[in-house]
């Protein structure tokens, strides 16, 4: 648990507030983007003055870096959940669909991952996306039986299809990611088979 300033933990008052904050800052970001999200903003969005947002956080990107934080662990929780509760040989299509439908779910949690992405200058390893899709992908080869194959170009290539899945669907919100989840998670069952 995050400490307070004087070191002692926070109150409930004020974790819920800190909460609030990062809510806040996420519905910013998907409506302005992450450059245009300012502490006065924030203020703003929580009904409270930028001083009290600083007590809180002790800047502007400390939110925005919390607000990122939150919205990439819920997509975690809920792809490892989807793959953990799938067999072997069904992990990697149960991984596509989980991603493709928790940002569906959940768009301005996917507006916040894409802006932190592009308009920070946080570093990225491409491979801690696609590295445990590839062991899935291996694991799931493995388990039908199926020769050995590059599984590192095979999950690049299905990261990048997810990437153009959800984006298609933040240009059309009437684009049907879940019937596109399902595309893609059969021919991702055809490379494992």
């Amino acid at each position: 648990m995050a400490r307070d300033r004087g070191g002692r933990p926070p109150t409930l008052t004020e974790q819920a507030r800190r909460a609030q904050l990062i809510e806040v800052a996420i519905e910013q970001v998907a409506e302005h983007g992450y450059a245009r999200t300012s502490l006065s903003r924030l203020a703003d969005g929580a009904g409270i003055t930028k001083a009290a947002v600083l007590y809180h956080f002790p800047s502007r990107d400390a939110v925005l870096e919390a607000a990122h934080a939150h919205a990439l662990a819920a997509l975690v929780r809920a792809v490892g959940a989807a793959v953990d509760a799938a067999d072997p040989a069904a992990k990697p299509a149960a991984y596509a669909r989980a991603m493709i439908g928790h940002l569906r779910e959940h768009p301005r949690h996917t507006r916040m991952l894409i802006e932190a992405m592009t308009d920070t200058d946080a570093e990225h390893a491409p491979e801690a996306r696609w590295r445990p899709l590839a062991a899935l992908l291996d694991a799931a080869v493995r388990a039908r039986g199926g020769a050995e194959t590059d599984s590192r170009t095979a999950a690049i290539a299905i990261g990048g299809a997810i990437d153009a899945i959800v984006a298609e669907r933040l240009r059309d919100p009437g684009y049907d990611t879940a019937a596109a989840a399902e595309v893609l998670a059969a021919m991702i069952d055809r490379w494992t088979s």
